[in-house]
């Protein structure tokens, strides 16, 4: 039988080449996600998820998703995006 010790998960700081995408598509994201484009859309949509919104196009941040990677593993947690997205500014009136 092996024997497995209880230590903690460590991060270990991967360095990221210059080529690496600063952003994804959705679909792109999405499919890094384990989950649906649409479902995807929606979150984003309603404000549960970071993107960037180009003339209609949105895209999603590399550092999103790294950020939300690096810690759900420093957390040993389930993190919900929802509750790490900035409320939008609002534009002066």
């Amino acid at each position: 039988m092996a024997h497995t010790t209880n230590r903690p998960l460590t991060q270990v700081a991967v360095p990221v080449p210059e080529s690496a995408p600063r952003f994804y598509s959705v679909a792109q994201a999405a499919q890094m996600l384990g989950m649906s484009a649409m479902t995807l859309y929606r979150a984003i949509n309603s404000g549960g998820f970071p993107a960037v919104r180009i003339r209609g196009r949105l895209i999603v941040p590399a550092k999103a998703i790294e950020v939300l990677a690096d810690l759900a593993v420093a957390e040993q947690t389930v993190v919900d995006a929802a509750d790490w997205v900035p409320v939008p500014r609002r534009s002066a009136e």
